[in-house]
């Protein structure tokens, strides 16, 4: 479909006249056919419905883009799809973008939930790298240094993931993952893993690249001002976005609903509770009743 900037926008979505659960892929993370998902989305009544942000495989970047350009994004596939209202999830730097569609589209976004989101960078009182994978500390290190060094940097990176498979996951991430997510990265859900990691560099690294940028600089909106309820969940054993930046999500988010598991990781919480976590966000809409 097309974007408001005249860009292409790829979209998977149910044909179901359900209301639409909206989800946004972690970081980096192209479209592809979730059914654990769909099925949990099924079960509580909603469509799902999930796309590639621009830049990933079959959407065309925007350069400089910010968290808050996935509002008119979510928009315009509403728009196609002829839905008023929605849901909507993200897992890891999809988080920030499911928060932008609750801030800025307070009419048709009844509920979001962040599953394993980052933070805002620079965000007062928060050490926004502690905790992080060394990975994660080199990747973000160079998105703040500027353009140039993230470029060289998720080039490096996605040399391994354009050809990973399921089985490979867990060694392709390195010191990103816990005990407890190596665990959790077996089977079906590795395998959509392993997919949509190829598929996000399968066309470069411009989306990999752009969200990185986008997540270190102004998101492009005030998390004080959301009122629609947001579902926060966040593991203690995250080596990806650490424990602290659930807590300080859910301390700056005045709508937040706090869901904060100590012995979890970034993927075995979403694993070990994706029927629960659509469950509460099919009522926290219900409720909401846009």
């Amino acid at each position: 479909m097309r974007r408001p900037d005249g860009g292409e926008l790829e979209v998977l979505s149910e044909d179901s006249a359900d209301q639409p659960l909206v989800f946004h892929w972690g970081t980096p993370g192209a479209a592809v056919w979730f059914e654990p998902l769909a099925t949990a989305a099924a079960h509580a009544g909603l469509r799902f419905v999930t796309y590639s942000r621009p830049g990933y495989a079959g959407s065309t970047p925007r350069p400089g883009r910010s968290v808050a350009d996935a509002a008119a994004d979510v928009a315009a596939i509403l728009d196609a799809l002829g839905a008023d209202t929605f849901v909507t999830l993200g897992w890891s730097g999809g988080g920030p973008h499911a928060v932008a569609c609750a801030a800025l589209l307070p009419d048709r976004c009844a509920a979001a939930a962040s599953l394993a989101g980052v933070a805002p960078y620079g965000g007062e009182g928060l050490d926004w790298l502690a905790g992080m994978g060394p990975e994660n500390i080199e990747e973000f290190s160079a998105a703040v240094e500027g353009e140039s060094a993230l470029n060289a940097a998720v080039l490096k990176m996605a040399g391994e993931l354009k050809t990973v498979q399921g089985a490979d996951v867990a060694a392709a991430l390195g010191g990103l993952v816990s005990d407890v997510d190596k665990r959790a990265l077996t089977g079906e859900f590795a395998d959509i893993l392993a997919e949509s990691f190829r598929r996000s560099v399968s066309t470069g690294v411009a989306g990999w690249r752009d969200d990185d940028l986008a997540f270190t600089r102004s998101w492009g909106f005030d998390l004080g001002s959301i009122r629609r309820p947001v579902a926060v969940w966040q593991g203690g054993q995250d080596r990806m976005v650490p424990f602290a930046h659930g807590q300080w999500l859910a301390a700056h988010i005045p709508s937040a609903r706090v869901h904060l598991y100590p012995d979890e990781g970034h993927l075995s919480l979403g694993v070990a509770s994706l029927d629960r976590i659509v469950a509460d966000l099919a009522r926290l809409g219900s409720e909401a009743r846009v």
